[in-house]
């Protein structure tokens, strides 16, 4: 608050993890619907994690964290991962690693796994296929073979999701989503990309969530009102939108069952 609440300033991380644990505690996203000002001027991981936490049913099971999103105390030692066998594949190691909880972490590209066929009860990928086949080297790895330019090889991703899924397993997946555009390190996925990726692993039963940025923070949407939305980018712009996003505009939370 001292820095004026303003993304990604001093205090802004702390601020957000509070936010995310007080509705996963609560609850809030069972019934699908936000409170007024939900997540003001905070990025789209206040939607992501509860989301995703009010969605993964309680109790063992096989997973894999494909992108590295849920690498993070708070979220690891609460249900409904707590009692999962975990794996965490990404492109290189980081500060953090919590083997000592039984963790396995494996760094590999998401597009050609090192996993056998139905591996997994569940794959989570959070906002992570956009970045997939673009500049990886910008903050994930110092890896120069990443630093790409191929953008539609996501769709090798959620083939690779498919297989390594057992029948009747379930991939829950986000992506930030409205008007498509390419940033070099990541892409805006548009309808038509979201219809390509239910096609691709050709779901059983599937169900997407959308939801919307604005001055009144995050809420519940239709697609069409997401057709023009943009993604702020921290590491290209130098002041902030009139509405203080802190990243997405618009938001797809996809749960997909094989």
């Amino acid at each position: 608050m001292a820095a004026g609440r303003k993304p990604w300033t001093f205090g802004y991380h702390f601020y957000k993890r509070r936010m995310i644990l007080q509705a996963i505690e609560r609850g809030l996203f069972r019934d699908g619907q936000l409170t007024v000002r939900y997540g003001f001027r905070v990025d789209e991981r206040v939607v992501e994690y509860p989301w995703l936490f009010s969605r993964l049913p309680v109790g063992p099971g096989r997973l894999l964290d494909a992108g590295s999103t849920l690498n993070y105390g708070f979220l690891l030692k609460r249900e409904p991962l707590a009692s999962k066998k975990l794996f965490i594949c990404t492109l290189a190691p980081e500060s953090d690693a919590f083997w000592r909880r039984s963790i396995s972490y494996v760094f590999d590209d998401l597009r050609c796994t090192s996993f056998r066929d139905e591996t997994f009860d569940y794959v989570v990928s959070i906002s992570t296929i956009e970045h997939i086949g673009l500049d990886n080297t910008l903050l994930y790895t110092r890896d120069v073979t990443k630093k790409e330019a191929a953008a539609d090889t996501y769709v090798d991703a959620i083939r690779e999701f498919r297989r390594i899924v057992r029948p009747g397993g379930k991939v829950f997946l986000s992506v930030p989503f409205g008007k498509h555009k390419n940033h070099g390190w990541f892409q805006v996925f548009d309808a038509a990309m979201v219809d390509r990726t239910l096609a691709e692993f050709s779901p059983a039963h599937h169900a997407e969530l959308y939801f919307k940025y604005g001055p009144n923070g995050w809420r519940r949407a239709e697609p069409q009102e997401l057709r023009e939305a943009t993604v702020f980018d921290i590491q290209e712009e130098k002041g902030y939108d009139f509405d203080f996003a802190a990243s997405a505009h618009g938001l797809v939370c996809m749960e997909m069952t094989k």
